[in-house]
């Protein structure tokens, strides 16, 4: 606190960060280079770092140690491997249940659901909204599943963290710059999905968005991205796993589901990300695909879940983590 105070008494902000051995205090609002004679004095001061990336908060200059997120137990971030699975979308009660006891029996922790839908046609199913997130609220009550769900717009981001566990801002959103800033004073865990032609530092700076406004626990998204290929949905950027891996202290998980946009394709690209270090996957899951509402075509069915955890366990198992 009195670090904390000496920086706002310069007329600065400080951004506190909890790790594992020690805190580190973020200082922005600086117009140029700061000394650190200024604050290498206080005591409890350890050592003062100059951060050189443009995205200070999320940085390991500013925090050596992994963030772990904890969801109600559930850790998302380090080395474990998170699996959050689910329908595109909410659709009915009778078929949310039923996919989330299917789910449960296969020991998956996060439940993953669109009560919200961005649609590229607008004729196209939208989600059931808020109806959606009651549905989510009653997965979690019935089954003890997290859960995860898009969010479109500031207005209703306060709504959708009364019902799930976690936010998730979906490629299309990454820009806003609005709804960033909105779910980051929430403090409800956000998974933050890379843009459709984001590039790296672009995807960080949304991060840090989110993280300025005061929430630390953000779940980076590797979902594809939009390119000259037109053989599968997106282009899959296996490279941003492991180089985001070593310079930011935030988890990032892969989305294999969007990145090729067909079921046949989801495994081998699963098993690549989890190679590559990817912190988990996040994967369109459906006991009827073909009947599904939306994202049909990419939707795993139950059985290749099942196969998909038991390779991650091995994959996980060689321990080739591209931060050490």
């Amino acid at each position: 606190k009195a670090v904390t105070d000496h920086i706002h008494d310069l007329g600065l902000e400080s951004h506190v960060i909890p790790g594992k051995n020690r805190a580190a205090i973020g200082i922005t609002g600086n117009k140029g280079a700061l000394s650190p004679d200024e604050f290498s004095g206080l005591p409890g001061v350890v050592k003062c770092v100059s951060v050189t990336k443009p995205y200070k908060l999320i940085s390991r200059e500013v925090k050596a140690d992994d963030t772990i997120i904890n969801v109600d137990g559930a850790l998302i971030g380090g080395k474990h491997s998170t699996i959050i699975a689910g329908p595109c979308s909410v659709e009915t009660e009778d078929r949310v249940m039923e996919i989330a006891e299917i789910l449960a029996k296969m020991g998956i922790q996060f439940f993953r659901g669109g009560a919200y839908k961005p649609r590229t046609s607008p004729y196209s199913f939208q989600g059931l909204g808020k109806d959606g997130l009651q549905l989510l609220r009653k997965v979690r009550e019935n089954y003890g599943l997290r859960t995860v769900s898009e969010v479109l717009e500031p207005d209703a981001a306060e709504l959708a963290a009364e019902h799930v566990d976690i936010l998730q801002i979906g490629t299309r959103n990454m820009y806003n710059y609005p709804l960033l800033k909105k779910v980051g004073e929430l403090g409800k865990p956000v998974l933050l999905k890379r843009g459709l032609s984001a590039t790296l530092e672009e995807f960080l700076f949304a991060a840090e968005y989110i993280v300025s406004n005061g929430n630390f626990d953000v779940i980076l998204c590797e979902r594809g991205i939009r390119t000259f290929s037109d053989y599968a949905r997106n282009t899959f950027d296996i490279n941003v796993i492991p180089v985001i891996r070593q310079i930011s202290h935030l988890p990032i998980i892969a989305d294999p589901s969007h990145a090729c946009g067909d079921r046949r394709h989801v495994l081998p690209l699963a098993r690549a990300a989890v190679a590559a270090g990817a912190n988990g996957l996040v994967v369109e899951v459906h006991q009827d695909p073909e009947t599904a509402y939306s994202d049909g075509a990419q939707s795993l069915y139950p059985m290749q879940l099942q196969q998909l955890l038991n390779d991650v366990e091995v994959i996980r198992g060689l321990d080739s983590d591209p931060v050490n």
